[in-house]
């Protein structure tokens, strides 16, 4: 009985670290680095106010989420009746949306809903090649704000420049993409550009509820108190985290529970590991030695083994051209599904519809990153040799 419950604790440990194999690696990453140099992380060598900020974007995101706040874009999805006039409005939805929800929530809010109105019109074959585009979507499009992604969050957070310096430094490989993105939507439907949706108006996701307007109002304000703090970056963040966490609970005390703490505890864990190792001699002259004006290449590279999240605070501190470290980190969700967390957050979502068609999703997903990725990666390298 003993031997059988120990099997189980053991299978049940498994199967949590295979669900959140990046929270493992971070904890992992942790404990290694805290071995190899003794423990002389203080509190002020963590990010807290990066931690802070997401916590107060994860949380308000997934209020939005409660709330159904994108139905109008929905709404408008079922009104548009040619494929390819379709697969623009829902690719580029998530292009633009990204730069202000962060691209693993743009890619919740929109690959569900194009796998129901793909199914609902009969157009199935046409659902991997577009959630792929999604996914590239997301990636290119939220490289264009401080808090369209984690690892844009942090590092603007670092940086010390305004949110309009960094955006303008990024708007030129936004734009490209942007145009490029275009060709590649367009190229499934290029032998038939008028090809009908079949789609009606019946398949509409959520309603908005009447009573719970006084929800949907105070997560507008919170999300818009979060921009604030993230773009002044005033010294009283602290006091917003507060406010949000004062305001949720006393409007909708659940979402407090859903939000996404995992990647919380995981940013934190890497912190560490990055302090561990930047206090270790040998460990900051091999890495400075290897990223210091190859942070561009040295991004990706790391990102295929960890992700970019995590390697842009392990490389931070070693970067000395933090603009090609800021373009590589962006770059590299296009070269596999490990490059980007929220290339595997698609992932999740594809085959939660489609379990067996797992290698399918990867075969697709692979060859299109990587023609979109061998485009734009030359044009990404030249612009990122200007500092940000």
């Amino acid at each position: 009985m003993i031997f059988w419950a120990g099997e189980q604790t053991v299978k049940k440990i498994l199967a949590f670290i295979k669900k959140e194999i990046m929270l493992s690696v971070s904890v992992a990453a942790a404990l290694i680095a805290l071995i190899i140099t003794p423990p002389t992380v203080k509190l002020p060598d963590i990010d807290w106010r990066t931690l802070g900020t997401l916590f107060m974007m994860l949380t308000v995101l997934e209020g939005f989420k409660k709330e159904n706040i994108f139905r109008p874009l929905l709404r408008l999805a079922s009104n548009i009746h040619t494929m390819a006039g379709l697969s623009l409005f829902l690719v580029f939805s998530v292009f633009f949306s990204s730069m202000f929800v962060t691209n693993d929530v743009s890619l919740i809010i929109f690959v569900p809903l194009t796998i129901i109105l793909f199914r609902a019109g009969n157009k199935e074959k046409y659902i991997l090649p577009v959630i792929t585009m999604e996914n590239i979507a997301a990636i290119r499009g939220s490289l264009l704000t401080p808090f369209g992604s984690p690892q844009n969050l942090f590092i603007f957070g670092q940086s010390g420049v305004s949110a309009w310096h960094f955006i303008a430094y990024m708007f030129p490989i936004w734009l490209l993409s942007g145009v490029i993105l275009i060709l590649f939507v367009l190229f499934p439907y290029s032998r038939d550009i008028r090809q009908k949706t079949d789609i009606g108006n019946s398949y509409l996701i959520g309603k908005w509820q009447p009573e719970r307007k006084k929800q949907r109002i105070t997560y507008l304000v919170i999300f818009t108190l979060v921009i604030i703090t993230i773009v002044t970056r005033t010294d009283f963040w602290i006091f917003s985290v507060i406010a949000t966490a004062l305001a949720i609970l006393m409007t909708d005390r659940k979402i407090l529970v859903r939000t996404d703490y995992v990647l919380l505890l995981t940013f934190l864990c890497f912190f560490v590991f990055s302090s561990s190792i930047a206090g270790n001699e040998t460990i900051a002259s091999f890495f400075s030695k290897v990223i210091a004006g190859h942070e561009y290449e040295g991004s990706i590279i790391l990102s295929q083994l960890i992700s970019n999240v995590p390697a842009a605070i392990v490389l931070y501190p070693f970067a000395v051209n933090r603009g090609a470290l800021l373009y590589g980190l962006d770059s590299a969700g296009l070269c596999s599904i490990i490059g980007s967390l929220a290339s595997v957050i698609n992932y999740r979502l594809y085959v939660r519809e489609y379990p067996q068609n797992g290698k399918k999703f990867l075969l697709t997903f692979t060859l299109i990153s990587l023609a979109y990725f061998a485009i734009v990666v030359f044009p990404g390298y030249l612009i990122s040799r200007t500092p940000i």
